[in-house]
């Protein structure tokens, strides 16, 4: 298997681990997720309330003092997520549910309906809360935060992703 050329950022417990599909060249050549300057994750994570701050890819570790986590379905790293094949996805979401199921994050959202769908054999599925779990969580799917995803701009990702941190949390 050999070692992931992008770390989890995972503790026991976490409110939200959010799950991207795969690595970006450039997130895996620098060592954080969503490195892309136009990637939208770090603004949407603090406009929807999840920081106190807007953290930059290289602040990626911070995230469990916040309660949060990042992962991907796919470690291996591309230039776009087509180029994964279907079983690398649904290698993936075998992976991703054992992740879950040691770590136990009271949710998982996963960031692109496509890699949901594939992963997870679910290709009717559509944005939101799931009605299956994922290593025993709730799972939400959402938009991914690339900025190639334009049906999607920042203040809905925002108001999405806020969604998925348990109430009380």
């Amino acid at each position: 298997m050999g070692d992931k050329p992008l770390r989890d950022v995972i503790a026991p417990g976490l409110d939200v681990l959010f799950v991207g599909i795969n690595p970006s060249l450039l997130s895996a050549a620098r060592g954080h997720h969503f490195a892309r300057p136009g990637n939208r994750f770090w603004p949407a994570l603090h406009l929807g309330g999840l920081t106190p701050r807007r953290l930059t890819p290289d602040e990626d570790a911070e995230l469990p003092r916040y309660g949060l986590g990042i992962t991907n379905v796919v470690d291996r790293p591309t230039r776009t997520a087509a180029e994964l094949t279907p079983e690398e996805l649904l290698a993936g979401g075998e992976a991703l549910a054992a992740l879950v199921e040691r770590y136990r994050p009271r949710a998982v959202a996963i960031l692109g309906v496509t890699a949901w769908r594939a992963a997870f054999r679910r290709p009717k599925a559509v944005l939101g809360l799931q009605p299956e779990r994922v290593g025993g969580a709730v799972t939400w799917v959402l938009p991914n935060p690339s900025g190639l995803n334009a049906h999607h701009q920042l203040p809905d990702l925002a108001r999405l992703y806020a969604q998925v941190r348990p109430s009380g949390g």
